[in-house]
């Protein structure tokens, strides 16, 4: 992960910036609900817990986790709508 130039582009975006468990992954699965199959979400946080939860949140789901890239502190989350 993390390869960078070959992921898809973003649809939508989602930036939990500064806030903290739970609310990026309960924002992020309330997004995944509301958005259509093939959407791809970026979701940007700074929680370092979220690199455990959202892999958690996405293995309960069909949606599919394409990337995580970390930079400078925050955690961008490339995700493939499934259903």
């Amino acid at each position: 992960m993390g390869e960078g130039g070959r992921n898809p582009l973003p649809t939508h975006r989602l930036d939990v910036l500064g806030f903290y468990c739970p609310v990026p992954v309960a924002k992020t699965r309330t997004t995944l609900e509301k958005l259509e199959r093939g959407a791809i979400l970026e979701v940007l946080a700074d929680d370092p817990e979220t690199l455990h939860d959202m892999p958690l949140l996405l293995g309960r789901t069909s949606h599919r986790l394409i990337d995580i890239i970390q930079e400078s502190g925050e955690i961008r989350y490339l995700i493939e709508v499934s259903a």
